[in-house]
């Protein structure tokens, strides 16, 4: 019951209320954006859905316009050259994440699942398909973020991935949502850049301009 209808339902009401609520900050970040660097305030990026159907992910674009638009963050030997100013707060605070609770309000995504992969992240996706981790809505945090984000290797997260999933229920989501918060606040396991990349890639693979 829970993950047939309630959890849409509330997937609804969080992502409606909070971008009714958040709406004031979306426009200071839009504007500092555009007063930081050129180009668009948002990023869209292909990411893979549930049953591997892909749909454009949102963020506040965080790094410069001429960064290459399909590697990931990790595989920059140099991701702070392309970083902006205002970029730079926006992924420790990970505020840079915030529009994707219009793809939430779409059903692209839920508030709590395994992080969208990239399309081409094709390490990523079938090592997730062992676990059936592929099967259910990505989210904007999830049972990986709150264990080691950028700092878990492949198998590992796809692991914790399908642990959710086989757990899924209205307590597991809750615990995910609220960890999250204190994860965030202590920008715990974020990982920039090849030199510090993990053994295998990172838990939100694809750049976060």
């Amino acid at each position: 019951m829970y993950r047939r209808y309630i959890k849409r339902i509330l997937d609804i009401l969080l992502s409606a209320l909070g971008l009714a609520l958040l709406s004031p900050l979306f426009l200071i970040i839009a504007v500092w954006i555009r007063l930081d660097s050129p180009g668009k305030v948002f990023f869209c990026q292909q990411r893979i859905g549930r049953d591997l159907e892909t749909f454009p992910i949102l963020k506040f674009r965080t790094m410069r316009s001429d960064t290459p638009h399909d590697m990931p963050t990790h595989m920059l030997e140099n991701p702070d050259a392309y970083i902006t100013k205002s970029g730079a707060f926006l992924r420790k605070t990970s505020l840079d994440e915030l529009p994707q609770m219009i793809n939430i309000l779409k059903g692209d995504m839920s508030v709590v699942g395994p992080r969208p992969a990239l399309w081409n992240q094709d390490d990523l996706i079938a090592e997730r398909e062992k676990y059936g981790a592929n099967s259910v809505r990505p989210g904007l945090t999830g049972l990986a973020q709150i264990s080691g984000r950028d700092e878990l290797p492949i198998p590992v997260k796809a692991r914790l991935d399908g642990e959710y999933v086989k757990n899924l229920s209205f307590a597991t989501d809750a615990r995910c949502f609220f960890r999250t918060i204190g994860a965030v606040a202590r920008s715990e396991g974020v990982v920039e850049g090849a030199a510090r990349k993990p053994s295998k890639s990172s838990s939100d693979p694809g750049p976060r301009r």
